[in-house]
């Protein structure tokens, strides 16, 4: 039974709380209060800010964040000047000994998280950091670009499970796909060639949320396969990214046409190969990973159609 994730949330709050030191008296062993340790990050950061976005941005009451400004003024940590924009308003920095804080927090920050995670193989590590990335764009931070790289070790291992995982979650299909999808991969990884074969990762802040393989079906022939892109990075143009990029390498690389094999009900999919031009060729019925499916083939004549511009992805 999954656990609730409510609970789960809290849980790793109170854990990581304790961990790095939060519920000290002092932030990181400094004379800073957290609250005022908080805020000296921000004005670090942000180089100047007035105190009334910082405090709705922060969330804290105009009248705390006032008290927090006015302690740290008195010791010297923080200078207020009048705003150039706004006669009513006010423009807070760091003073030099604001900055020299700065920089004694950040330093012991760095040094604390980088005992935390110097007992981690690399393997683990690289695997935390994706985590905290995913947990970033799930709970909804500004999302960070996404970029589309070539595969590392052990990236089409999570391919092939990641494809099982969603396609049973959302269309209720049985192993057999994810056992055609392990196939597939094997195929890729055993007879890869890279003069006229590619695979690309969709990386987002060291998380893998999509991939798309392009294979030699013959040597006019290239096919698209394994396209998908994770449910909470969809809508951002990965998907088109992802099939403009085998088209591109297509054109580049002395093929005459793309096609594709997929389902009349992957309907996000289709959308995506008809703007990029592919035309349905071929569809036939038949009974697959636990379901009557309809199976269809598309077909691109990349002498009919012009290059495709490059396609940004959402950030």
């Amino acid at each position: 039974m999954q656990e609730d994730p409510v609970a789960a949330i809290r849980r790793f709050s109170r854990f990581y709380t304790r961990r790095i030191g939060l519920l000290h008296e002092r932030y990181l062993g400094t004379s800073l209060t957290l609250p005022e340790g908080r805020l000296v990050w921000e004005l670090a950061d942000r180089g100047t800010a007035a105190p009334g976005r910082l405090a709705a941005e922060l969330g804290l009451d105009a009248g705390y964040l006032s008290r927090l400004v006015k302690g740290l003024e008195e010791r010297g940590l923080v200078a207020r000047r009048p705003d150039p924009g706004d006669a009513r308003s006010s423009l807070l920095s760091l003073t030099p000994a604001g900055q020299a804080a700065f920089g004694a927090i950040d330093s012991q920050s760095r040094a604390e998280v980088a005992g935390l995670v110097a007992p981690l193989p690399a393997v683990d590590q690289a695997s935390l950091v994706a985590s905290l990335g995913t947990a970033e764009r799930l709970l909804g931070a500004a999302p960070s670009p996404v970029t589309l790289r070539p595969p590392r070790p052990g990236d089409i291992g999570h391919v092939v499970s990641r494809h099982g995982a969603l396609y049973a979650a959302e269309y209720g299909w049985d192993s057999g796909f994810e056992a055609l999808v392990a196939e597939i991969a094997a195929d890729f990884l055993r007879d890869f060639d890279p003069a006229r074969e590619a695979c690309w990762i969709a990386d987002q802040a060291g998380a893998i949320v999509g991939s798309a393989f392009l294979v030699k079906q013959s040597d006019d022939t290239a096919k698209i396969r394994l396209v998908y892109v994770e449910p909470s990075a969809r809508g951002a143009g990965i998907g088109a990214a992802l099939v403009a990029a085998c088209i591109d390498f297509a054109r580049a690389h002395g093929y005459r046409r793309v096609t594709l094999w997929t389902h009349a009900n992957l309907l996000a999919a289709r959308r995506i190969y008809a703007r990029a031009g592919f035309r349905l060729v071929e569809a036939s019925p038949h009974r697959a990973f636990g379901h009557d499916l309809v199976a269809e083939v598309w077909d691109l004549p990349l002498d009919a159609t012009p290059a495709m511009a490059a396609q940004p992805i959402a950030g």
